[in-house]
Order: structure tokens, then sequence, then C-alpha cells
């Protein structure tokens, strides 16, 4: 019996572990983006690296999605991926941002 809870737990416990590791459906893989039109279809609100703060006079975005990665592929600073594109122009870290 004590055998038979052993496995169970095993098997839970890896089970439990494939599950959090998965890589959701539509998270999107890093890419260069050629604009912001398509970069904000597939993050609305601009990315950016983490602890970027907008640039602006009037309210700053905050509302933008934390990728370092995606991020890097489209900030148009060295250029270290084939196809990318500078779109973070004010160089504050966030990749067309909107509100």
């Amino acid at each position: 019996m004590r055998a038979k809870n052993v496995l169970l737990a095993s098997l839970a416990t890896a089970a439990l572990l494939l599950t959090a590791s998965a890589v959701p459906a539509n998270a999107a893989s890093p890419k260069s983006y050629k604009n912001c039109t398509e970069l904000n279809k597939v993050y609305p609100h601009g990315v950016g690296k983490s602890g970027a703060r907008d640039k602006t006079s009037g309210k700053p975005v905050t509302n933008f999605r934390v990728n370092s990665t995606v991020y890097s592929y489209n900030d148009g600073g060295v250029k270290r991926h084939t196809g990318e594109y500078d779109l973070d122009r004010d160089n504050d870290g966030i990749a067309c941002e909107k509100r």
C-alpha cells in the first residue's frame, strides 16, 4: 500500500511540473517586427525591458509588456538579430508604447 501511495505522489508531482513548465499556445516567440503596427497586434501597449520608464511630458505608459528578449529583437541598437528595426526611437527601453 505504501509503494502505491509513493508512486501516485510521484506521478502527481511529475504532472504538476510538466503543466507548470508548459508554454501557453498564444505566447509569441521572440521576433523582429517590421513596424509598430505589427508589434502592437501582439503587444497592444508595447514591449519593454525590465526597469524601463516611459519618456513623456504627459502621463507615462506603464501597462506595456515587460519582455527583455522581445525588446532586444526590436530595439534597433546593435543589430543582433536578422531584420531588426528600430522601434524604440526615443530610447527609453520601451518599443512602440501607447496607451
